[in-house]
Order: C-alpha cells, then sequence, then structure tokens
C-alpha cells in the first residue's frame, strides 16, 4: 500500500501546486496586461495554455488524488459505490440546473473548466462534487463513529454534515468564482448573497444529500472499515477551502468566508479531532456494527 500513498501524495501535491499556479494567474497576472504583454513569446504560449486547461488538470489531480485514497483505504466497491453516484447524480442535478434553473437558479458556464456534456456542463464539474464531497463525508462519518449513537443517527448525521460541509465551502466559492475578472459561470439572475441565489446553497445541501445517501446504503452491502488515516482528505478540503478565500477576499467578499469557516472548517477539524484519537475497539466493533 505504500505505492498507492506514495501516488496519491503526488497527485496531491500536483491538486495544490496547480491551484497556486491557478490563483497567480487570476490574481497577479489577468490584472496587469502590462505583465502579459512583456512575456516572452513562450511565456504568453504557456498563459495561454494555463487558462485554457489550468482548471481542469487542478481538478483532474483533486479526483485522482481522492479516489487512489479511497480505494487504498476502502477498497474498490466502497470507492466506487461513493464516486458513482456522486459523479452521477451531480451532473444530473448540474444538467438540470443549467438547462432549467432548478435546484440552483438560473446560471450557465463559460469556458475554461473543459469539455462540456451536453454543451452545458464541464465534465469537471461533477468530479469536484466528488472529491470535496467524499472528503466532507468521510471525515463526518468517521468522526461521528467514535460516538456511543444509534449507527442510524450516524449515517444521518455524516449525511447531513457533509452536505453541510460541501455546501459550506460553495459559500466561499461561488460568489468569488463567478466575479473574478474572467469569471467560469455567470448567474442570469443574481441573487441577495453576493450575486448569488438562496436556492443555489438549498442545492448544494440537497444534491449533496441525495448522493451521499444513496452512497451510504450502497456502503451497508459490504463491512466496512473507516480509516484513521484522514490527512489526505483533510487536505483536499482545506487546500479548496484555501483557494475559494484567497479568491474572494481578492475581489473583496469577506462575509462568505466567515460563514464557510463557522460552518465548515469548524465542524471538520472538530470531526477529524474525533476520528484520529478513537480507540482501536472502535475499528474493529464498527465493521460488526455493518453486518447487523
Amino acid at each position: 500500500m505504500e505505492k498507492f500513498m506514495r501516488i496519491e501524495q503526488t497527485f496531491l501535491i500536483g491538486h495544490i501546486l496547480s491551484m497556486a499556479f491557478g490563483l497567480a494567474g487570476l490574481l497577479v497576472v489577468l490584472p496587469n496586461p502590462d505583465f502579459i504583454a512583456a512575456l516572452p513569446e513562450i511565456g504568453k504560449t504557456a498563459f495561454a495554455w494555463s487558462m485554457a486547461g489550468g482548471g481542469v488538470v487542478y481538478m483532474l489531480l483533486g479526483t485522482s488524488a481522492v479516489a487512489v485514497y479511497a480505494y487504498r483505504t476502502l477498497g474498490m466497491w466502497h470507492c466506487l459505490g461513493f464516486m458513482v453516484p456522486a459523479i452521477g447524480l451531480s451532473l444530473v442535478s448540474e444538467l438540470l440546473g443549467t438547462s432549467t434553473g432548478f435546484p440552483f437558479g438560473h446560471y450557465h458556464y463559460l469556458s475554461g473548466l473543459g469539455y462540456k456534456i451536453a454543451g452545458l456542463v464541464p465534465f469537471t464539474i461533477p468530479l469536484s462534487w466528488f472529491y470535496i464531497g467524499f472528503s466532507a463525508y468521510i471525515i463526518a462519518r468517521a468522526g461521528l463513529e467514535t460516538l456511543a449513537i444509534p449507527q442510524l443517527l450516524k449515517y444521518v448525521g455524516a449525511i447531513g454534515f457533509g452536505s453541510l460541509l460541501l455546501t459550506s465551502w460553495d459559500f466561499v466559492l461561488d460568489p468569488a468564482m463567478s466575479q473574478t475578472t474572467v469569471p467560469f459561470w455567470v448567474w442570469e439572475q443574481p441573487g441577495a448573497f453576493f450575486g448569488m441565489p438562496y436556492e443555489n446553497f438549498a442545492g448544494w445541501f440537497g444534491t449533496g444529500a441525495v448522493f451521499m445517501t444513496v452512497a451510504t446504503f450502497i456502503w451497508r452491502l459490504k463491512p466496512l472499515t473507516l480509516p484513521n488515516d484522514l490527512g489526505l482528505p483533510l487536505a483536499v478540503y482545506l487546500a479548496n477551502f484555501a483557494f475559494a478565500t484567497i479568491t474572494s477576499l481578492a475581489a473583496g467578499i469577506y462575509p462568505p468566508i466567515l460563514l464557510g469557516i463557522i460552518l465548515g472548517i469548524v465542524p471538520l477539524l472538530f470531526f477529524y479531532q474525533m476520528a484520529t484519537t478513537r480507540s482501536p475497539y472502535q475499528n474493529v466493533t464498527e465493521s460488526l456494527e455493518e453486518v447487523m
């Protein structure tokens, strides 16, 4: 398994570095056209490539890191048991949103995030639902497994808090990424929350809750031992939250950051602390509880 650990760490490092490179492009290079004009031809070409495919690269690397981690720690069944509903159901939700306005509101994607499925949704968007959703859910689930409460409450709590953590990331990301120098999506009917309609966040929470519920049922079909090693999902969530935070700060959008910290970062760290300090006894007994 050390081989898989090295692979997932490589993907994680690439994911974080590509986000940092993207931030530099969005916040430093793009607002300074003189800087771009002064670049040599090879520099201009590299910058053009990064703007065209940078978002695709960091999402593919994030997906790869989380997929390898899920396979290493949970096995193929549980890895696919979360990945398939997360990607499939979020894609359905995004296609509905971009074509009908339900459940997020009326919006459409611009270029920069890769090939659009049905001409509406970049193929990378469902991937981001997967790797952020999995990171949020697995930490909430592992933390709640340490509590002496009925198993049903652990499932419901993991779905609820996992969806909340997923939505809290969007609190910070969505206002900034739709109002940057080069936005990645546009709202036809700007809402009251820094340009976002409130229904957008209800749609995020609802979509997350649906695919996490499906994944929970799938995971119950085979015995499951949750990992103590939660460093990678923690790093993925925090790195993406930091990306959204820096973008929001640069856009002068501050309240969503505080809201995201309270509803996202604080419970995430709380569950992470609970999960990583659980006893070996809990690791053994949770598999038995899945069977019962």
